[in-house]
């Protein structure tokens, strides 16, 4: 006969074998020993996850109550792996690239890595899943009370102590590293052959009830018209627990879990595809049956949701018995562990190390390990989390039916699909329209649902419920504004997901997204097409020590070191520290990801680049405009479609204005790039006159002169920005007149004059054609022959060397040829040496950022000519192109 204590014991040796299980496969993980632990079956084999408790038990109570209702819980994660493979196939690969650590940190990366909505979908997830957990407590103490009868202890102390050993376990196996991306295998593989010891045990209650108490399928069902409801079969509520279910099996905590971050290899998606459905479909195989036989051959108020259990205690196949109470208690551990994994992970991520960080913003770089303060967050969650479930059970009382409780963290879970689906495939979804969605259906669902679930005894009294707060009948929770849909699931999920809908769009539609949340929407929408996984629009800059030191504290120490070798390797660097460039910067910031998240990793790197990242509000502004345009131009390629006349015409308008945009990214990349040299000086020696006051006054002279000549250095770079800028949009004001062409260039060589003579180079003007007039503008034109002999002094560099300057003069137009003597310039860099901030050669003037050409030809096309490179059989020979001066009327 069962007793409590072999109940007890068997309870124990199991878990001790599920512990010794994840123990080994850890071991083997340890020792890249992996085999079957990568293997498509176990990875369908933990999704078996989604069955819980309620699975288990509750869907022969749901059978015996409401017929074949129960088939909905199955058949909306069928449809979800026949159907929506490819939105779980993004799903993967974008958690892959973005190392993403829970459906919380997904959310969050997604809409600019944003703390606060991180923080959000995990109270949602928490508060959701808290009826899940309670759930499994009350079928775990069902299942004892069944069995043990008088001499069980009473449900708070056997729910107390099954909430403090699944405590204990996830603890031990899912918080041995703070990387959430590194798998966790021994807790997989406990999982899986849990999945295994509740298929065979339902299966076998099954076979045992209709072969060994009916003598076949065709007596089993004899009785069914008369014991069981039929009536609701594909109305409202069908369609709702299709729905819930489909959405449960994407964003519960739990299967995001195994579905995403377990994930070892894309490709495991199309063995789960089918083998998950075939799996649903063996363990519900016999739920009728059993509910049928049930209903027929227990006595009156029995209770449905244990009728796998007491129905071989009441034919006195105690064997059976144990096995069926075996794969209940995996069917409820294996949820509790991964849900308490999942959610201690969000907790710490996204709510204690924020609030760890806010209290002293210092802490990444001087402060004690950041590694023990996440393991210790996530072990305290775990704790926390069981502990709410205990409380939701004790509360509850645990008289609800184990369907309806399920249910409840169904729809509410549901409230994160909006903003998850939007999020990658919409890229027009922003952080303010996901924060308004989700609020406001998260507050209707917990309006409208949850609190009615306690009864009266919690928040809401009872007299709420049924009337509405201070008597107003429209706002009844479960009639609110006045509808009933005779189904408080159906009523709480049309309301919430629907005003979270229409919240979530219409907010994204009003606000414009920050230029984060754009570059992760870009990365979000687009991961089947980019290989990469993104960068910053603008550059950042740090140290190698102040990176090192941030990624030993939360990698730890050997990780820390791998990661710059290799990054050192890649570099060419045989020894040292890599150079911290954007590559680093953003590399580091993934791998923190996959340890404390998106949110937490992009504020702890931000607080070390901070300080050397270029602020330059027009630059943002000029980067803002850009992504309009772009935008914009997209819109009119989508509108050519319908205008067939226009169509060809728009192609081009789009086509024109991503060259701009383009152009304008990289000429803002430069730029910063520019400034960021001397602004770099200019801090420097500035901060070493503040820290060093016992400095000589020579070295405080020298330091001085170098911040002045950094600073006149930024002045002339500023201004030839402005100066190429007013003439690349055509506002710069020119004072065009009739010009002497020879009186222009004496102007140029006189200019020149001391630069020459430094260098001894001789300047040979032809007279021919010098005195011809043409329309310019005489200091503009004077600036272009001036850049041009200069660099012609510069580059030609041949000590001794010819500069000649000849006019071509022809009816329509009049030409101006500089040329050296020099190594020339290649036929393949003839275009590039216009290009802004290009240089070919090593020595360059004083402050060069490499502008002069590019505003030299910029003059000469504002005036209506233009600036040529020309082939030269001794050095390189610029052409200058001019207007003739109209002809006086004899």
């Amino acid at each position: 006969m069962l007793t409590l204590d072999i109940l007890v014991t068997v309870c124990l040796l199991y878990s001790l074998a599920l512990f010794l299980i994840a123990f080994w496969a850890e071991r083997r993980a340890a020792r890249g020993r992996h085999f079957w632990l990568r293997s498509p079956i176990v990875y369908t084999l933990s999704l078996s996850v989604y069955c819980t408790g309620w699975t288990f038990y509750g869907a022969v109570g749901s059978a015996a109550r409401n017929g074949l209702e129960y088939v909905t819980i199955y058949v909306g994660p069928s449809l979800v792996m026949f159907c929506w493979w490819f939105l779980l196939r993004k799903l993967v690969r974008i958690g892959k690239a973005q190392r993403i650590t829970s459906i919380a940190d997904l959310i969050s990366s997604r809409y600019g890595k944003s703390a606060s909505l991180g923080v959000i979908v995990t109270l949602l997830a928490v508060i959701a899943t808290t009826p899940y957990i309670a759930l499994q407590l009350q079928s775990l103490t069902l299942s004892i009370a069944a069995i043990g009868g008088e001499t069980a202890a009473g449900p708070a102390v056997t729910g107390f102590w099954f909430a403090t050993g699944l405590a204990l376990f996830a603890i031990l196996f899912g918080t041995r590293t703070i990387d959430a991306n590194e798998k966790h295998f021994g807790v997989v593989s406990a999982i899986a052959v849990e999945a295994v010891v509740k298929l065979v045990a339902l299966v076998t209650v099954g076979v045992f009830v209709v072969w060994g108490l009916n003598a076949g399928p065709g007596p089993t069902f004899a009785v069914l018209p008369e014991s069981g409801p039929h009536e609701g079969v594909f109305g409202p509520r069908w369609v709702t627990l299709i729905f819930l279910s489909a959405t449960a099996v994407i964003c519960l905590p739990r299967m995001f879990q195994v579905m995403v971050v377990e994930n070892a290899d894309e490709r495991h998606l199309a063995t789960a595809a089918w083998a998950f459905p075939a799996y649903l479909l063996m363990i519900s195989l016999f739920v009728l049956p059993i509910a049928v036989t049930g209903r027929a051959l227990m006595p009156e108020g029995a209770n449905p949701d244990l009728y796998v259990l007491t129905l071989p205690l009441s034919q006195g196949s105690e064997g059976i018995a144990l096995l069926s109470f075996l794969g209940g208690f995996s069917a409820a551990t294996s949820m509790v562990i991964v849900s308490a994994i999942a959610l201690s992970t969000m907790i710490s991520n996204h709510v204690v190390v924020p609030v760890w960080l806010a209290m002293d913003k210092s802490r990444t770089q001087t402060s004690g390990d950041v590694r023990s303060v996440v393991l210790m967050a996530r072990r305290v969650s775990i704790g926390a989390i069981l502990a709410l479930g205990y409380l939701y059970f004790l509360i509850t009382g645990g008289s609800a039916a184990l369907a309806s409780i399920g249910l409840i963290s169904f729809a509410g879970v549901a409230q994160i699909l909006p903003s998850l689906i939007g999020g990658i495939y919409w890229r027009g979804a922003n952080r303010a329209g996901a924060m308004t969605g989700i609020g406001l259906g998260f507050a209707l669902w917990a309006y409208t649902l949850l609190l009615p679930s306690f009864e009266g005894g919690f928040l809401l009294s009872s007299s709420a419920i049924a009337s509405g707060p201070f008597g107003i009948a429209s706002l009844r929770p479960q009639a609110l504004f006045g509808e009933d849909f005779g189904d408080p699931l159906v009523h709480a999920t049309f309301w919430s997901l629907s005003l979270n809908v229409i919240g979530f769009v219409t907010v994204s539609l009003l606000t414009r997204p920050r230029l984060l949340e754009r570059v992760q929407g870009a990365q979000f929408v687009d991961a089947h097409r980019q290989g990469g996984t993104g960068a910053m629009v603008l550059p950042r800059s740090a140290t190698s020590e102040d990176l090192f030191t941030l990624a030993q504290r939360i990698l730890g120490t050997e990780t820390a070191h791998r990661l710059f070798a290799e990054a050192a390797r890649a570099q060419s660097k045989p020894a040292g520290l890599p150079e911290a460039d954007d590559a680093l910067i953003a590399r580091i910031e993934r791998e923190l990801a996959g340890s404390v998240g998106a949110a937490s990793a992009h504020a702890m790197v931000s607080q070390i680049t901070r300080g050397g990242q270029i602020s330059v509000d027009e630059l943002i502004r000029m980067a803002d405009e850009t992504a309009q345009i772009v935008e914009y131009s997209q819109q009119l390629e989508r509108q050519s479609k319908e205008l067939a006349k226009t169509a060809g015409e728009l192609r081009r308008a789009n086509a024109r204005l991503t060259e701009v945009g383009a152009q304008k990214d990289a000429f803002l990349s430069q730029v910063s790039h520019e400034l960021r040299t001397p602004m770099t000086s200019i801090r420097s020696f500035a901060e070493i006159l503040r820290e060093r006051p016992d400095l000589d006054s020579g070295d405080v002279q020298r330091f001085v002169g170098i911040i002045h000549e950094e600073s006149q250095r930024l002045t002339r770079l500023l201004d030839e920005i402005l100066d190429l800028s007013f003439l690349e949009s055509g506002k710069a004001r020119l004072k065009v007149t009739d010009v002497a062409l020879g009186a222009a260039v004496e102007s140029a060589a006189i200019s020149t004059e001391g630069l020459r003579a430094a260098s001894g180079a001789r300047l040979v003007v032809e007279p021919d054609g010098m005195e011809t007039p043409v329309r310019a503008d005489f200091d503009r034109l004077a600036q272009v022959i001036i850049n041009l002999v200069t660099n012609a002094v510069k580059y030609g560099a041949r000590e001794g060397g010819e500069i000649r300057i000849r006019a071509i003069v022809a009816p329509d137009q009049v030409a101006l040829d500089i040329e050296d003597d020099g190594p020339g310039i290649a036929p393949g860099d003839w275009e590039r040496v216009f290009e802004k901030f290009t240089r070919l050669g090593e020595v360059t003037l004083a402050g060069s950022a490499g502008l002069g050409l590019p505003i030299s030809r910029e003059i000469m096309r504002n005036l209506g000519g233009d600036l040529r490179i020309m082939p030269s059989t001794r050095g390189a020979r610029f052409r200058i192109l001019l207007r003739p001066a109209a002809r006086s009327a004899a």
